[in-house]
C-alpha cells in the first residue's frame, strides 16, 4: 500500500500547468478572425482553453475515446435504487454490443468505448470487458466505510493506468463514464461531504425513485456520513469511505488527463464528482476538463460550481454512462474548425479598424 500511495501522490505532484504562452498566441488570433469578438461565445473559450492543453493553437482531434468504469455498489442492500445489481452486468456487456445510449452516440460521434470492470459483484469474463476488479461490489456505506483507503487508491491508479494506455493507443480526447447501480447515492454522498452541502440539496431521484424512496435515500446518505466521519480535507478519505470503485477509477481518469495532458470531458453527475476529487487532490486537473451536458441531477449543478465550471449543452440529458461525451466531442471538433480554418481580416481583406474600442474592452 505505501508504495502504491507514493506512486499517486508522485503522479499527482507531476501534473503540470497548461501552456499559458500558447493560449495567449490562441487568443490573439482568435481575435484576429473575421466577426464580431466573442460572437462564437463558447466555442472561443474551448478552443482557446485546447491550445493551452496541447501547446498548438491549431488542432485537429481524430481518435476519441469514453473511459466507462463499471462497479457494484453495496449500499443497493438499503433500497436506494429503482434498478436491481443485474443491470450493472448486463449494460456493462450490452456496451460492447453497440446496443446502450452511450454506445449509440458514440458511434455517431466517431468515438471509441473503453469499458473497465472495476468492482461488479460477479465472476464473469468477457472478451471486450477490461478486467481490473478490485473486488467484487463497494461494502454498504450505511454500515461502514465503503472500501479500504488502500482500495481508494488502487482504484485511482487503475483510472491513471487506463489513461497512460489509451495515450499510447493514440487517442487525443477522452470523456469519463460510468455503470453501477447505487452510484447516484455514492455520489451524494462523496458531495456532501467534501462541500459541506445539505444532503437534500444534493440527492436526486437518479434512475426513477418515488418521492417515498427519495425520502429513503436521503436519509441513508446521511446515515452514511454520521457513521463514517469522512475528513474532507482528504479527499481519498472520502472516497473510501463514501464512493465507489467506478468514483475512484474515474477520478483517476480526470488525474491521468492532466498528468498527460489529454483533454478530459465531464459526463454527468457521478462523472462530476469524480472531477471534484480529481481537482481536490491537484486544482490544475480543470484546466485540463471541457463539459458536455447540464445533467438533470440536482446534484450536478453544486458540482460544476465546485469546479467553476458551466455545461456547454442543455439537453434535458440524465441518462450517465458518459453519453453526453461524444456530443461534445463533436462540439470541440466545430471549435476546432473555428479557429483552424476560419479567414483573419487581414485574409478576408477587411479594416477592422472599427472594432477597436470593441477590442479593448476585452
Amino acid at each position: 500500500m505505501e508504495n502504491e500511495l507514493i506512486k499517486l501522490k508522485e503522479i499527482i505532484n507531476e501534473i503540470e500547468d497548461v501552456d499559458q504562452e500558447t493560449i495567449i498566441e490562441a487568443e490573439k488570433r482568435m481575435i484576429s478572425l473575421a466577426k464580431p469578438p466573442n460572437s462564437l461565445g463558447k466555442l472561443e473559450d474551448i478552443s482557446i482553453k485546447l491550445a493551452g492543453i496541447t501547446g498548438k493553437v491549431k488542432n485537429t482531434i481524430n481518435k476519441k475515446l469514453v473511459i466507462i468504469m463499471c462497479s457494484d455498489n453495496g449500499v443497493v442492500e438499503e433500497g436506494v435504487a429503482s434498478s436491481p445489481q443485474s443491470v450493472t452486468l448486463a449494460q456493462t456487456i450490452n456496451f460492447t454490443k453497440g446496443l446502450t445510449g452511450v454506445a449509440v452516440i458514440a458511434k455517431a460521434n466517431n468515438t471509441d468505448l473503453k469499458i473497465l470492470d472495476v468492482g461488479i459483484n460477479c465472476d464473469f469474463t468477457y472478451s471486450e470487458v477490461i478486467d481490473r476488479k478490485i473486488r467484487k461490489s463497494t461494502s454498504n456505506i450505511a454500515k461502514g466505510s465503503a472500501m479500504t483507503y488502500e482500495e481508494a487508491v488502487k482504484g485511482i491508479l487503475i483510472g491513471i493506468e487506463a489513461v497512460c494506455d489509451a495515450k499510447s493507443e493514440g487517442y487525443e480526447i477522452l470523456g469519463v463514464g460510468e455503470m453501477g447501480v447505487g452510484n447516484t447515492t455514492t455520489s451524494s454522498s462523496v458531495i456532501s461531504a467534501l462541500t459541506g452541502a445539505r444532503v437534500e440539496d444534493v440527492v436526486g431521484r437518479g434512475a426513477g425513485l418515488t418521492d417515498e424512496g427519495l425520502k429513503k435515500k436521503v436519509s441513508v446518505v446521511k446515515k452514511a456520513i454520521e457513521i463514517n466521519r469522512p475528513n474532507k480535507e482528504d479527499p481519498i478519505d472520502v472516497l473510501s469511505k463514501l464512493g465507489g470503485f467506478d468514483i475512484a477509477a474515474m477520478a483517476g481518469v480526470f488525474l491521468g488527463a492532466a498528468r498527460y495532458k489529454i483533454p478530459v470531458v465531464i459526463d454527468g453527475f457521478i462523472s462530476v464528482v469524480a472531477a471534484l476529487i480529481a481537482y481536490r487532490l491537484n486544482n490544475k486537473c480543470r484546466d485540463y476538463m471541457f463539459t458536455s451536458h447540464c445533467s438533470k441531477e440536482i446534484g450536478f449543478i453544486l458540482g460544476m460550481k465546485e469546479l467553476n465550471l458551466s455545461s456547454i449543452l442543455d439537453l434535458n440529458m440524465g441518462l450517465g454512462e458518459g453519453s453526453g461525451c461524444p456530443i461534445a466531442f463533436s462540439v470541440i471538433d466545430t471549435a476546432c474548425a473555428v479557429m483552424n480554418n476560419m479567414a483573419t481580416f487581414a485574409e478576408a481583406e477587411i479594416d477592422d479598424s472599427y472594432l477597436d474600442k470593441l477590442k479593448k474592452k476585452i
